[in-house]
């Protein structure tokens, strides 16, 4: 039965979530049972693409790339795909009509890590933010808001910008391992190698804006995300904070954390703000 199959590739879109990111899935527990799943197909689907990009070293990237955005247009075509990911991905994209330019213009940025280096001017970084984590936050409203448009258009700025404050704090936690293993640098008009205290306040900054802009939408969210997402918000705001009183050397030469103890005591946070109708 296609049934047991369908159970099979949720699961595996639920493993690659719990395994990938402890941060994300313990955001996605938050979320109602109603729409988690799908969170979890969309998680599994992005991070797939990421890993093929980012850590398959020794395999040909390009070919492989190639042949997993071919298998996208099949499962999303066919409706099915042996590709367990792909089959959960396709049936999300299904349910909630999400648009083909949002997973088209994920996979151009990916594309983009097969090659390209550095962005030199605002306009290819905020392209790249934009197919890299914008549309992973649109996508996620399309199933937050189980496919209405009035209120997809009317949460879809707030998304982005909260999309965009996840990247931007990845890309400066992961400084050293972006510039040393892969030689990526995103941020425009910034010298990785002699990152100082104006440049990264600078970059904060920008960071704190997409916070306050995201944080707008999440108060407007349907009861079923709102704490799975602010959770998520929670997260990233505490490893925001330690970054910023992080000395940019320390950046440059080591992989800034929150630790899972702070993890569970940011969960709580989120739970009684929650409660208390803090949001």
């Amino acid at each position: 039965m296609k049934a047991i199959f369908d159970t099979v590739s949720y699961n595996c879109s639920k493993i690659v979530t719990n395994s990938y990111s402890t941060s994300f899935s313990l955001a996605s527990k938050m979320l109602s049972e109603s729409i988690r799943q799908d969170i979890y197909n969309i998680y599994g689907f992005v991070r797939f693409a990421d890993e093929i990009v980012d850590t398959f070293h020794d395999y040909d990237k390009e070919k492989l790339f190639n042949d997993f955005e071919e298998e996208m247009y099949k499962a999303i075509k066919n409706k099915i795909s042996l590709n367990p990911i792909l089959n959960s991905f396709q049936q999300t994209v299904h349910k909630y009509n999400i648009q083909s330019e949002l997973y088209e213009a994920f996979m151009k940025s990916m594309r983009l890590d097969l090659y390209k280096t550095n962005y030199l001017t605002d306009e290819e970084y905020k392209e790249y933010i934009y197919g890299s984590a914008d549309v992973v936050g649109l996508m996620c409203l399309k199933v937050f808001v189980k496919g209405d448009e009035t209120r997809y258009n009317e949460l879809k700025d707030s998304a982005m910008h909260l999309g965009s404050a996840f990247q931007k704090v990845n890309f400066l936690r992961d400084l050293k391992a972006d510039y040393e293993d892969l030689n990526r640098t995103y941020f425009p008009n910034t010298d990785l190698r002699q990152l100082d205290e104006d440049s990264k306040l600078r970059i904060i900054k920008e960071i704190e804006e997409d916070f306050d802009k995201g944080l707008t939408g999440i108060l407007k969210l349907p009861v079923e995300a709102k704490f799975g997402v602010y959770t998520a918000f929670i997260y990233y705001k505490k490893l925001l904070n330690k970054l910023k009183k992080t000395p940019s050397l320390e950046i440059k030469n080591t992989r800034i954390r929150v630790p899972n103890y702070q993890k569970f005591g940011l969960l709580a946070k989120s739970y009684f703000d929650y409660r208390l109708n803090l949001i």
